[in-house]
This record gives structure tokens, sequence and C-alpha cells, in this order.
């Protein structure tokens, strides 16, 4: 029995290599720069709240205080 359990990445893995350069890619293009990246995320989720579906209103009696 092996008790590893964390995965085993091959050093050739194309897959991993294509995640690596996008995420490279998206950093490079805020220098960087963690802040800056998160920024732009909070700015776009900010501006695109209004797509958001909404959940589904509890019918009465359907709500979780009213168990």
């Amino acid at each position: 029995m092996n008790p590893r359990t964390d995965p085993i990445l091959e050093d050739d893995d194309e897959e991993i290599d294509r995640i690596r350069a996008a995420r490279h890619r998206i950093s490079e293009r805020f220098g960087h720069d963690p802040y800056r990246l998160v920024a732009y995320y909070l700015e776009r989720q900010t501006a695109r709240e209004h797509r958001l579906p909404l959940p589904p209103k509890p019918k009465t009696g359907e709500g979780p205080t009213d168990r």
C-alpha cells in the first residue's frame, strides 16, 4: 500500500504546462503584482453584478428559520 496521497505530476505534462503559461501571461499583464490582479477582478465583478442571477426567494414556510 502506498501512503503517498499527493498527486504525482510528470515533468512533461503538456496540460499543466499550458495552465502555467496562461497563469504567467495573466500575471504578466499586471506586472506580476497580485494586488493589481485582485483589484482588476474586483472591478470586473462589481461592473457585472447586474448580470449575475439572483437565487430564488424562498416561499413562505420554506426559509431556513422555518424548520
